[in-house]
């Protein structure tokens, strides 16, 4: 039976190349499409010599033309931490708005499923507490966060538009806070920015009081509801993520714990439509799925320190 193909728009990136290495772990071809705005060679460099896996440089929002049977394509290309969408917020508007109408094109002409990572960010500073799928969320289109926020948002509407108008199977993974190996240092999302400054002996950044809460999954654990969503029958948005609720100020002294770190912790003021409160009700991915995260927040924060030591 010939391999099934796999397509990834940003596969060197964090996510991206976690999800190649289980592609290629689980016998699938994988092709690998990035700019390196964000994604680094060196997370895919072993895969480079693997005969199933292909790389090919572009920016997915100028064009996509792709020779040959496509069954998947997975749609992770994408700017996903402030420091990065805040310094482009333009090609953030870019990828997640041209970026996915060429993907969704490319899967069209292929007969392809396809897959969107979207992320909690469409539910904005929510008033609803976790949060569950049909709600619509509280976003500021001007803000600062529109730029990230509101491309997830046409993401999501125009994949939606493709599975209703042309009957595409679509599928749309909101994904919460996700961290683990391979993450950049100078990344600028939580977990990273603690973990970086706790080794390099610099004081750890939180802002406001840090009574802000998060729910961080572990990469392995996301990967695999990827893959579960990836195959399933599921054509609705699919929170994934860790139901766990965490204070940013508790992370930040679990960290410096688990590093052994003297570092201090500094308060900053909070940035412009930070969200308060972040939690994903999974029921649907429960259900779905028969998905479920296992790793502990503790259990991956020090695999991802071991990592950053490396």
């Amino acid at each position: 039976m010939p391999k099934k193909t796999v397509l990834i728009t940003g596969g060197a990136g964090f996510i991206g190349s976690h999800l190649s290495q289980k592609l290629l772990n689980c016998g699938y071809s994988v092709i690998c499409l990035d700019n390196f705005i964000t994604g680094s060679l060196d997370n895919i460099r072993p895969f480079l010599k693997d005969k199933n896996f292909r790389l090919d440089v572009c920016n997915v929002a100028n064009r996509i033309d792709i020779a040959g049977k496509i069954d998947y394509i997975l749609h992770c290309a994408s700017l996903a931490s402030p420091k990065d969408y805040l310094n482009f917020p333009i090609q953030t508007l870019k990828v997640g708005s041209l970026g996915t109408h060429n993907a969704l094109g490319l899967a069209k002409k292929k007969k392809a499923v396809f897959l969107l990572f979207s992320t909690s960010e469409v539910y904005g500073d929510p008033f609803v507490h976790p949060q569950k799928e049909n709600y619509w969320g509280n976003v500021n289109p001007v803000g600062l966060r529109g730029c990230y926020d509101e491309s997830k948002r046409f993401a999501e509407a125009i994949t939606m538009a493709y599975h209703r108008v042309h009957k595409l199977d679509t599928k749309i993974a909101r994904i919460f806070n996700t961290y683990g190996p391979r993450m950049r240092h100078n990344d600028g999302r939580v977990v990273p920015n603690f973990i970086d400054q706790a080794l390099k002996g610099k004081p750890l950044t939180v802002y406001g009081r840090g009574k802000q809460t998060r729910s961080f999954c572990y990469i392995d654990d996301l990967v695999e509801g990827l893959f579960c969503l990836m195959r399933s029958k599921e054509n609705r948005p699919v929170n994934l993520g860790n139901p766990g609720e965490f204070t940013v100020i508790r992370l930040a002294r679990l960290v410096l714990k688990l590093t052994a770190s003297k570092s201090k912790i500094v308060f900053k003021e909070l940035p412009q439509d930070d969200p308060r409160q972040r939690q994903p009700d999974i029921s649907r991915a429960r259900k779905s799925l028969g998905w479920k995260p296992f790793v502990s927040l503790e259990d991956g924060l020090k695999s991802t320190i071991s990592w950053f030591k490396g």
